[in-house]
């Protein structure tokens, strides 16, 4: 399988994802927070790129079954029911609802997805189900990390480097790795003893703890602590059937 990374969704065209499966990676947080929502039940995350559309989707559907979420800057949005910490989307707020989602990065790296055969959303939290259904369908693949404004992002180059580590342990998967992705595996190891050190110490950790959200970070830094793969499918992202479990020990999920 070849692999190929993309440190951040500015400077690829949509159209060159086209027909490919892609995994968006944003760690901090809407990976993490989006997982966590279908986790707890909502029914679908309706991703949008912008306030504005977010606002209209949501006039144009079922009030009370709809929530919108989302932050701007790392906080909630004005006028939304809930922002991009994953300790928002508890079960009693969430569950059976769909949620038109909007993040500063996130939301761009899917948006930029949108045209790819196959999309999941991966982070530490469920790393070993993106693992097993990378090697089930046993096709090419990019990892499309989300960034930091358009820069590059240390936890999710480090995710993405741990995918690609994974990857190459597991018997038949022979891999062909481009360059950034061989970088973010060289990252991986360097980091991989104390994750949620590293998540601390990067740029947006540091910027998440100095506006409130120190407690989001070992949240987002568990790994496989949520047993759910989201999966795009045409404009929403649902839980994919069927990754639900993985063997090994598990550490209590969000609520």
């Amino acid at each position: 399988m070849r692999v190929d990374l993309h440190f951040t969704p500015h400077q690829i065209d949509e159209l060159a994802l086209r027909d490919k499966t892609v995994v968006v990676i944003d760690v901090l947080r809407a990976s993490t927070t989006i997982a966590s929502a279908l986790h707890n039940g909502a029914k679908e995350i309706i991703p949008v790129t912008t306030v504005e559309r977010a606002v209209k989707i949501s006039g144009n559907l079922f009030g009370d079954h709809v929530l919108r979420g989302g932050e701007r800057n790392g906080k909630m949005i004005e006028g939304f029911n809930l922002g991009n910490s994953p300790f928002d989307y508890s079960e009693d707020k969430i569950r059976g609802k769909a949620i038109i989602f909007s993040s500063t990065n996130g939301s761009l790296a899917i948006e930029k997805a949108r045209f790819a055969r196959n999309v999941v959303i991966g982070g530490f939290v469920n790393i070993s189900l993106v693992v097993q259904f990378i090697k089930e369908i046993k096709q090419d693949f990019v990892i499309l990390c989300a960034g930091n404004n358009g820069m590059f992002s240390l936890e999710d180059s480090v995710c993405a480097g741990m995918l690609v580590h994974r990857l190459t342990e597991e018997d038949g998967v022979e891999l062909s790795l481009s360059d950034a992705a061989i970088a973010a595996t060289v990252l991986f190891k360097g980091n991989s003893k104390n994750l949620l050190k590293m998540v601390k110490n990067s740029e947006h950790g540091k910027y998440l703890t100095s506006i409130g959200y120190a407690d989001d970070l070992p949240a987002c830094a568990g790994v496989d602590t949520i047993p759910v793969l989201p999966q795009l499918l045409g404009n929403v992202i649902k839980v994919k059937r069927g990754a639900e479990k993985v063997e090994g020990p598990k550490v209590p999920v969000l609520s």
